[in-house]
């Protein structure tokens, strides 16, 4: 502090030393501009030094707000006047009119990110998988961003492989193309060779582009926190700049990415439909990332292929190529949706930018992952929760499915729980269901949980968010390709196999919501459309049947509608090694409401499908007794099908295969299960007499079933040769 003397007290030499006290302080705060000056930009992100370099450095900033503000004002006249232009030139179909308006609107801002630079480019890229948001034409155009992003010159790439290995190009590699082979908002990939004569990928960072980034992720902070005060939000909105911050600069550091590359390989080896690139760590540094070539189809080439589009050269496909490669897209999308619940429910470890440009379908059906700059990885009850949330959108519960979204923590503590139930039920209750499967579109459901999400101020986690983005990518692509693709159709077998073989606390509980009612009433009709769908599931599963003829699931027989048979399935499944769930399910369950719901009126598909059990178990005894030595019949073959336990591949009859149900009856589990069931049911006397008389029924009309089987089967064994055939005689 300087002291302040009078003027007529202060001699020569108090003026010098006040001087001098004023220079040294002048120079302590130069000194300290000149070292927060020097400081360099951080390399991880933290919004408080990202601050305080940016404060000393107002002339980027303002230099940075200039350009933005000119950019989106040149934007937003050019929308102006094409809509002055529309006025002046009115359509007289106002549908195509609205839809060229968006996707001119789209173009226009498409154009005007790709000027203002990669960050931009960035959240560009992410709006356009998000057509529930921003609309499907406007997401059409931002699409293109994909594949229209200009490259940086060859040289400068050189110089920074170089830079980042240490050594000459030609010391490292042995070829590199001479073009990028495709350029990204952040990079772009050449292909190389590498001494050793592997094929590989190098990826090299745009220059500058750390400053670049975090420069307009804190304009974006501010402009969110003016926007907060003038809005008088709640929460602090500045947040999600700087989850948006944390996650881009993550992305500058190539090591990390190859990190996660190593990391997500491991987690999903056991599934050989995903293909994971091998990184080549010894060439791999900070800006630099080497990797495994792929060869492979992009999304956007098989969609491209697919509508028949033409070649550069001006000529068109042909019919076969377009079959082929909607073939090939769709299994894409199949794959696609199955790698997102298997990273969603199996893993909890979750690709992060899940967009076309980062996927390729490989000439051997699989599917490969490209750019792993961000993960996410899932807590395990959440994977949970994100199960029954699936569970509960097909089975149109919105109760049950407003429950999960709070135990994800998406729900904010104080929400007004009925209210938000109703609104769901509101927007989402019109949903027609077929084949117990919602007949909509997955993007439209998720844009109704968007909104709902936006008006109750939902905590959406960000693996939420990746899922469901990742799931209407999915379906974009698979509609352009086929109109009648629905995500819920190929995503709900596999949560089916997931609750009916994993035998935890967890899917035991979804599984009782799906089964019982509020009263913990049996529901057949639940359960029968549950094993429906998951039919198809049990057949291809890995692991669950060894082959054909020695599994008891290798068939599954099929009504004359094509729908599964249902109570096969169900005793097929009992005292298999995979019913685990099922006969725990069925332990548990109230005894008296398993019988008054096999003798109510809506099990009555499922007796019909018993008898015609009863039916074969009967046959199979006649067959066993009174059908020694008699030749092979259109029934015996199916029994002796059935009873065959070598492991040759049988060829598909006309007909099923009778199932040797002799081992139900051996199983002492299954023994306990029904003694149960009617020791509980026994305090009813007037439901036991229903179910006695109910039993009469089916094991008559099985019984009848069964000797006429035996009839058709004696008589073609003892009567073939007698032929019934009409004769002919020609009169002259």
């Amino acid at each position: 502090m300087l002291e302040i003397y009078p003027l007529a007290e202060l001699s020569g030499v108090d003026l010098f030393m006040a001087d001098l006290k004023a220079f040294e302080a002048y120079a302590l705060y130069f000194y300290y501009l000149s070292k927060v000056w020097s400081k360099p930009l951080p390399e991880v992100y933290d919004p408080e030094s990202v601050g305080d370099y940016f404060r000393c450095r107002p002339h980027v900033v303002a230099f940075r707000l200039l350009e933005v503000f000119s950019s989106f004002a040149s934007a937003a006249i050019r929308i102006r006047t094409s809509g002055i232009k529309k006025l002046l030139r009115p359509s007289l179909d106002e549908g195509i009119n609205e839809n060229v308006s968006q996707y001119n609107f789209g173009m226009v801002l498409k154009e005007t990110m790709l000027n203002l630079g990669p960050t931009f480019i960035k959240v560009g890229q992410s709006l356009s998988t998000r057509p529930d948001i921003i609309g499907a034409e406007i997401s059409k155009a931002l699409s293109e961003l994909h594949d229209q992003i200009p490259p940086f010159p060859r040289d400068v790439a050189m110089k920074i492989i170089e830079e980042e290995l240490g050594s000459p190009v030609e010391s490292l590699f042995s070829y590199i193309s001479g073009e990028p082979e495709a350029a990204a908002s952040f990079g772009q990939v050449y292909r190389g060779h590498t001494l050793d004569g592997f094929n590989v990928a190098i990826k090299v960072q745009r220059p500058n582009l750390r400053h670049i980034v975090v420069r307009d992720i804190y304009i974006l902070r501010l402009g969110l926190g003016i926007l907060q005060k003038i809005a008088k939000r709640k929460g602090d909105l500045r947040l999600y700049a700087d989850e948006l911050g944390k996650g881009l600069v993550g992305e500058l550091d190539y090591t990390l990415e190859a990190s996660n590359s190593s990391k997500f390989m491991e987690a999903h080896s056991s599934f050989p439909f995903m293909f994971v690139p091998k990184i080549f760590q010894q060439l791999s540094r900070k800006r630099v990332l080497t990797m495994e070539w792929i060869v492979g189809e992009s999304p956007t080439d098989l969609l491209s292929v697919s509508a028949g589009s033409s070649i550069d050269n001006g000529s068109t496909y042909s019919e076969r190529q377009r079959l082929d490669a909607k073939r090939r897209l769709l299994d894409l999308v199949k794959k696609g949706v199955e790698a997102c619940l298997v990273q969603l429910l199996e893993t909890g470890l979750l690709h992060a930018d899940p967009h076309p440009g980062n996927l390729r379908y490989t000439s051997s059906g699989q599917i490969g992952f490209l750019d792993f700059g961000l993960l996410c990885q899932m807590e395990k009850k959440h994977q949970f929760a994100m199960l029954a949330s699936i569970v509960h959108i097909v089975n149109g519960d919105w109760a049950s499915l407003v429950n999960s979204l709070t135990e994800m923590d998406v729900i904010r503590p104080g929400t007004n729980i009925r209210r938000v139930t109703m609104d769901l039920e509101y927007e989402l209750g019109e949903v027609e269901f077929r084949d117990g499967i919602p007949d909509v579109k997955f993007s439209r459901v998720l844009g109704k949980i968007w909104s709902i999400a936006f008006k109750y101020h939902f905590r959406m986690p960000p693996y939420y968010s990746l899922v469901l983005r990742s799931l209407a990518s999915f379906e974009g692509l698979a509609v352009a390709a086929d109109k009648k693709f629905k995500t819920f159709e190929a995503a709900y077998p596999y949560v089916v196999r997931k609750l009916l073989t994993e035998n935890s606390a967890a899917t035991r509980k979804i599984l009782h919501s799906v089964v019982f009612n509020k009263k913990k009433e049996f529901q057949w009709q639940r359960l029968a459309l549950f094993l429906k769908v998951g039919a198809a599931r049990y057949v291809k599963l890995k692991g669950l049947i060894a082959s054909k003829a020695d599994s008891s699931l290798g068939y599954l027989p099929l009504r004359d509608s094509g729908a599964v048979d249902v109570a096969n399935l169900v005793l097929r499944l009992l005292p298999s090694k995979e019913g685990v769930v099922l006969r725990r399910l069925l332990m548990t369950a109230d005894g008296a409401s398993l019988v008054q719901a096999m003798v109510s009126k809506k099990a009555k598909f499922f007796r019909q499908q018993f008898c015609s059990v009863i039916a074969d178990i009967l046959y199979q005894w006649m067959f066993t007794a009174f059908g020694r030595g008699i030749a092979t019949t259109r029934y015996s073959s199916d029994l002796r099908l059935a009873s065959a336990h070598d492991n040759r591949d049988l060829e598909p009859s006309s007909r099923t295969p009778i199932y040797d149900y002799r081992t139900i009856f051996r199983d002492r589990r299954l023994k306990v299960i029904f003694s149960n069931v009617l020791n509980s049911a026994r305090k009813n006397p007037i439901l036991m007499l229903r179910f006695y008389w109910t039993s009469f029924v089916m094991f008559t009309t099985a019984l009848a079933l069964a000797c006429h089987r035996a009839l058709v089967s004696f008589s073609e064994a003892y009567l073939s040769p007698i032929s019934f055939a009409r004769k002919q005689y020609a009169i002259p």
